[in-house]
């Protein structure tokens, strides 16, 4: 199947792009039944007529709704695409037939946080000090990038102040966790909304 990025599908040679959305879609007929997957497509597709829209975006657009609606059918091939900016995305991908289901992912609740705390923390070994629930309450508007980040610079700082020390064992402390906050810098109510 099919392997690549969408920045391969963008192309300065006239016609290239088309191309190549051909080609994936020509590959994943082949291999069918399989999943095409656009993630951050808004980057690809965005909307046609808009300013600093380019004609190869454009181009590519035409190809992507041709290959969609298809004089060939695409028995046994699903597209699916993921944008954190579905505003830029060209309206004519979201009709019926195309991306017509539009499933919006909210914000994590208090109890997701909870457990994608945990998830992130499952390898690492925690003090005692630490409050999970506490700490979920604090990062209101996380979502589950944010969280993932936090754990990992709280990782880091866990490694930093054992830089040094005769401390055999690294151990996740609270103060870790403080630093982490402290590192991101970024307001903690409304996180989503970038």
């Amino acid at each position: 199947l099919y392997r690549g990025a969408w920045p391969q599908l963008l192309s300065m040679w006239i016609g290239e792009s088309e191309r190549g959305v051909r080609e994936v879609f020509r590959k994943a007929r082949q291999a069918a039944p399989c999943i095409i997957f656009f993630d951050e497509i808004d980057a690809l597709v965005a909307q046609r007529g808009a300013p600093g829209d380019n004609q190869a975006t454009e181009r590519i657009v035409s190809q992507l709704l041709v290959e969609m609606d298809g004089l060939v059918e695409l028995k046994g091939v699903v597209v699916l695409a993921a944008t954190n900016r579905p505003d830029r995305i060209d309206a004519a991908l979201l009709r019926p037939g195309r991306f017509d289901l539009v499933v919006e992912m909210p914000v994590p609740d208090f109890t997701a946080r909870v457990q994608m705390l945990n998830i992130h923390t499952a390898r690492m070994r925690l003090a005692d000090n630490i409050d999970f629930e506490e700490l979920a309450g604090r990062i209101n508007g996380f979502v589950g990038a944010d969280i993932e980040g936090l754990c990992r610079r709280a990782g880091l700082a866990a490694v930093r102040s054992r830089l040094g020390s005769n401390a055999t064992e690294l151990v996740v402390e609270r103060v870790h966790f403080e630093t982490a906050l402290e590192e991101l810098a970024l307001p903690i109510e409304g996180l989503a909304k970038r």
